[in-house]
């Protein structure tokens, strides 16, 4: 879905602080508060803003170990199952059906080591796992909000500005 220059600027914005009212966002980019409403309505109708959320703070809640888990499943036919399984699991924030060797990647934050240790225990003991390979993460260099409009802003194809 194309968009323009202004409208990559509002999701920008929102993505960075979606309590902004549409007055402030209007003075940030240069258009009225009643274009921004209107523009924002039609991301959300073209499902381009699928919602609007708070960000944790994981440290705040002496969450700070990440891990990333690769899931290793077998018979492949319980792929579904599994990844519901995974879903529901406490501690895992996101789960990634791939290619290759694991069927599985996992996000998931842990107080310690302790933790983690449980947590793989409950993973593995999820019928149809066969093995996980875990690696854990030392300091954040970019993490989701912005992060997809910073990956893939310059490579979109874009339409000229509406206004």
């Amino acid at each position: 879905m194309q968009i323009d220059k202004t409208g990559w600027k509002i999701l920008e914005i929102l993505q960075e602080n979606a309590r902004l009212s549409n007055a402030e966002i209007a003075r940030l980019v240069g258009l009225t508060t009643s274009a921004v409403q209107d523009r924002v309505k039609k991301l959300e109708a073209r499902g381009i803003i699928q919602g609007y959320t708070t960000r944790v703070n994981p440290a705040a809640l002496d969450l700070t170990l990440t891990a990333f888990v690769g899931v290793r499943i077998s018979p492949h036919h319980l792929a579904r199952q599994v990844g519901s399984a995974l879903a529901a699991t406490p501690g895992i924030e996101e789960v990634y059906r791939q290619a290759g060797d694991e069927c599985f990647l996992i996000k998931a934050r842990c107080r310690d080591t302790v933790q983690l240790e449980g947590l793989l225990d409950n993973i593995n003991d999820t019928e149809g796992v066969v093995g996980t390979r875990t690696t854990i993460a030392l300091s954040p260099v970019t993490e989701a909000n912005g992060a997809i409009l910073a990956a893939h802003r310059s490579c979109a194809p874009q339409e000229p500005d509406e206004d």
